[in-house]
């Protein structure tokens, strides 16, 4: 969702839904509400996580042993300093709920970080500014994805953002061609599925940073735009 949104970094980290977890075996039980169509709900690695049969989501689980998954809040070893634990709740509305997105806190970061071995130059100082520049970031690229759904308002009033899927080592087609310009690259690039009230659409969404710009809030820019998988998405584009 550079810190912004890249898989070097965690991606949006899904709220803990203990409320929702005494979902019953009915269908009539638990309906989807009717501006959530779209029953599937998924983790931050696009697994679905709540029983098929169920439109309320389950907690997510070890598959080892069916045990509920806790994110990881304790102390990296070798820590110098204790990081917060509290997470920011995002305006992202979260497919196949009611509710919404919930941020990695900046212990979550850092372990994600250190885990990943992309911890290089990084210190528990960073942490609050890098989660801060993450948060923003995904903010605005919904932003950008609503402006698109504008154009497929009569379709859905109230799209939700379904999964994301982080793809830094692979140019979509217009960074590529951008790169046969010598234009500048993408630091990352994330897929994100929206349910548009129970069609699934694709964006390619492409991140850069300006060298030139560092510190400034321009050092930052995102390019959104439908995957051309749909005569609509192709109508909508030319539009």
């Amino acid at each position: 969702m550079g810190a912004a949104s890249s898989r070097d970094a965690p991606d949006i980290q899904p709220r803990n839904q203990p409320a929702e977890a005494e979902a019953s075996a009915s269908e009539s039980a638990c309906p989807v509400p009717e501006a959530y169509r779209n029953p599937a709900v998924y983790n931050v690695y696009s697994q679905r996580i709540n029983d098929p049969a169920c439109p309320i989501a389950l907690p997510q689980v070890d598959p080892r042993n069916n045990m509920p998954i806790e994110p990881n809040q304790m102390p990296s070893p070798g820590q110098r300093k204790l990081l917060s634990t509290s997470r920011a709740t995002s305006d992202i509305p979260k497919g196949g709920t009611a509710s919404t997105w919930t941020y990695p806190s900046p212990q979550m970061f850092y372990n994600a970080l250190k885990r990943k071995g992309k911890d290089d130059g990084v210190t528990e100082d960073d942490m609050d500014s890098v989660v801060a520049a993450h948060n923003s970031m995904n903010e605005m690229t919904w932003q950008h994805v609503l402006q698109w759904e504008r154009l497929r308002a009569h379709e859905c009033g109230q799209p939700t953002l379904l999964r994301f899927l982080g793809r830094p080592h692979e140019l979509s087609p217009l960074a590529r061609l951008q790169s046969w310009r010598r234009g500048t690259l993408p630091f990352d690039r994330h897929d994100w599925y929206v349910d548009r009230c129970g069609k699934e659409v694709r964006y390619v969404i492409d991140f850069y940073f300006h060298d030139d710009k560092a510190g400034t809030p321009e050092a930052f820019t995102l390019r959104v735009r439908p995957a051309v998988d749909s005569l609509d998405a192709v109508v909508d584009r030319l539009k």
